[in-house]
């Protein structure tokens, strides 16, 4: 099926050949990565268990596989929390995700076909139409998923894994922020990046990648240090 950002859209028959766990993990991700616990949050293991409806033993397999990213941090009595986020730690993702994405974006240039142009644009659209409406939660989550399709282009699983990774570690920040100044304040160079791409300028669409990035982070540490959020 045909998703409205261009992707397809995973069927209750696709869905259903994961193992149980693996959705668990997928859903709990999600709620770190788009900001539904807020950092700082404390929540129980069983309150996570009746959130998601699920048994204890892929809650806490999920949970495991979140801390051991980074995402989670166990804070006793059976709780975890989303990390708050450091100042050195804001710096450190900036330098790395200022490597990753306009490398990966040129990898994703050369190998881009028309299908790929269109995944993107329709992205990109969709983006557009939750900024305007201020849909905060539709907004972070057309964000992520045009910088992963980027990724997916690129055909290099291990550092597409380890530049995802990094959403996991700034994503239920970006919540707080988008939500302080609103999706119209926003801005992104999304367009550019996708009109070099189609053009086959892997150097401009890296340079529009990489400019997109730092606005945003610097967007984010600022925000975050003026409210005196960050540690």
């Amino acid at each position: 099926m045909q998703h409205p950002t261009g992707q397809m859209t995973p069927t209750p028959m696709a869905q259903s050949r994961l193992p149980a766990h693996e959705l668990i993990y997928r859903r709990l991700r999600d709620m770190v990565l788009y900001g539904d616990l807020a950092p700082g949050q404390a929540v129980t293991i069983q309150g996570l268990t009746s959130q998601l409806g699920a048994g204890m033993t892929p809650v806490r397999e999920a949970i495991r596989r979140l801390i051991s990213r980074g995402a989670l941090e166990t804070r006793g009595n059976r709780r975890v929390s989303v990390p708050r986020l450091k100042i050195e730690h804001i710096e450190e993702i900036i330098q790395a995700r200022k490597w990753f994405e306009p490398h990966l974006t040129r990898r994703a240039t050369v190998r881009a076909t028309a299908a790929d142009i269109t995944a993107l644009t329709g992205i990109d659209s969709a983006l557009d139409d939750a900024i305007l409406a201020g849909d905060l939660r539709g907004y972070l989550e057309l964000n992520h998923r045009f910088h992963r399709r980027i990724y997916d282009m690129a055909d290099s699983a291990i550092l597409s894994e380890m530049a995802d990774g990094l959403w996991l570690r700034f994503g239920p920040a970006m919540r707080v922020v988008c939500g302080r100044v609103g999706t119209q304040n926003l801005p992104d160079m999304h367009k550019a990046a996708v009109d070099a791409i189609g053009r086959g300028d892997a150097d401009a669409a890296a340079a529009a990648i990489s400019g997109d990035v730092l606005q945003g982070m610097q967007q984010l540490r600022a925000s975050l240090a003026d409210a005196g959020e960050v540690e």
